[in-house]
């Protein structure tokens, strides 16, 4: 079936950690259906000693981006964006970065804890799986109290994904005290969420985050809704994103959005 709904998560080969070209990732979007896509590839600042998932050259990556922006004018809108790992010791370096070039749109992630990426054993480590989704909820908290500059906060119980145990340890009701305080959070400072269809791929039998994450977002009075698939290969754009769009409605949502400009714009959930 042909898929309408705007992608606004998608890596390439500027990230590190995909080989897509950028031709290609434009083409099976415009086959998809999709009027709108947004790169955004990442941008994290904390890797230590290692430039891993980094977007190594901005300028080039804004000329390339611009050229085919340009070259599928008439059959697409590409936005330029990209996904930031949130660090609250790194607000200015996050602030400078995104000022520096006209980005349409900007993904806030936490990907690493204390310099720790977790997707690695190495932060599961002497911790319960409890502990480790604490401990990762409450960095979020903290990267809320200094990051402003992004537009949507992505993947918000990305640690799921990767956590022991993930199919069976993470329930809303465990972590809600941690969830409600930054959906708040999300909210009050005029930002949006996603949801991120890379959670299906990773295990999971829900996106990220999970549907009662987001029937909360829309019950505290959120509204800003992207949709995600978060690939790195052309094959997974628009992946589930039926699925998705029906757990959002079921959720209250009768929209979602996309964004040109960092302003965003309303569209129909069909």
């Amino acid at each position: 079936m042909t898929t309408y709904i705007c992608d606004s998560h998608i890596h390439t080969r500027f990230s590190t950690d995909s080989d897509s070209s950028v031709k290609e990732t434009i083409e099976k979007a415009i086959e998809l259906g999709m009027k709108f896509i947004a790169i955004t590839d990442h941008q994290d600042f904390g890797y230590p000693g290692e430039d891993f998932k980094l977007i190594k050259n901005i300028d080039e990556y804004f000329e390339k981006l611009l050229y085919y922006k340009e070259e599928y004018k008439d059959k697409i809108y590409l936005a330029i964006g990209c996904e930031v790992g949130l660090e609250a010791d790194k607000p200015d370096i996050i602030k400078e970065y995104v000022s520096s070039k006209p980005f349409d749109f900007i993904i806030g992630s936490s990907h690493l804890v204390n310099g720790i990426d977790i997707y690695y054993p190495d932060f599961y480590k002497d911790k319960t799986s409890d502990e480790a989704i604490k401990i990762y909820f409450e960095s979020v908290l903290q990267n809320l109290d200094t990051c402003k500059d992004f537009d949507v906060y992505g993947h918000i119980d990305y640690i799921v994904r990767y956590c022991p145990g993930k199919t069976t340890c993470f329930t809303y009701e465990k972590f809600g005290k941690y969830l409600d305080e930054i959906l708040v959070r999300i909210i009050e400072a005029g930002k949006g969420i996603e949801i991120n269809t890379g959670g299906y791929r990773n295990g999971l039998t829900e996106p990220n985050p999970c549907f009662d994450i987001i029937k909360k977002y829309k019950q505290l009075g959120g509204k800003i809704l992207t949709f995600g698939s978060d690939a790195h290969e052309p094959a997974v754009i628009g992946y589930r994103f039926a699925d998705a769009a029906l757990l959002a409605k079921e959720a209250g949502f009768t929209a979602y959005y996309i964004f040109k400009n960092r302003q965003a714009i309303e569209l129909p959930l069909i």
